[in-house]
């Protein structure tokens, strides 16, 4: 049986929660309730827990392109409420859009013999397609939950899920 990992991509509350410096709009608060859900399915099957966090310092290059976010050992950079990491589970921070710039990603799906990636989060066009690029270059079969990813921007979104799909052979789940 194929050991299956679940990545959760900036579930952070700078990105969902209204008082969040880089806030994602409603969309994005409408998938919590499917996460919680799915991931709660990925604890019972065993799987690998593997929540991925924007964390910048104050003077990160990113911010000419967005206003400052998810500043380490700040609140907007902690994981929303209705989300808990659990023993056992990886915490992983992340200074760019993918999951591999400069983490230890892969060593953490290596140590865990993950055969397959499974992911939700936020934002389906930045954070979350840019680690689906990472996964597929690496050659994990990958698969996004529709109803677990959304964006600030629906056409990017929709163009994110049918780039993952067309061109990076991920499988989008509805």
């Amino acid at each position: 049986m194929a050991q299956k990992a679940l990545i959760v991509v900036d579930m952070l509350k700078d990105f969902m929660e209204e008082s969040g410096a880089l806030f994602c709009g409603e969309e994005c608060r409408r998938i919590i309730p499917f996460v919680v859900e799915i991931l709660e399915v990925m604890r019972k099957q065993k799987a690998t827990i593997i929540f991925l966090g924007d964390c910048h310092e104050r003077d990160d290059k990113e911010f000419a392109l967005f206003p400052p976010h998810c500043i380490a050992d700040t609140e907007g950079a902690e994981l929303i409420h209705e989300l808990t990491v659990l023993e056992g589970e990886h915490c992983i921070r992340k200074k760019r859009y993918s999951g591999f710039f400069g983490t230890d990603l892969e060593q953490a799906l290596i140590s865990e013999k993950v055969d397959e990636v499974f992911l939700v989060g936020v934002c389906t066009s930045i954070c979350v397609m840019e680690t689906v690029a990472g996964l597929r270059n690496r050659d994990y079969p990958t698969f996004v939950f529709r109803k677990g990813v959304a964006d600030f921007d629906q056409e990017a979104h929709n163009f994110a899920l049918k780039r993952m799909e067309k061109t990076l052979g991920a499988t989008i789940l509805d």
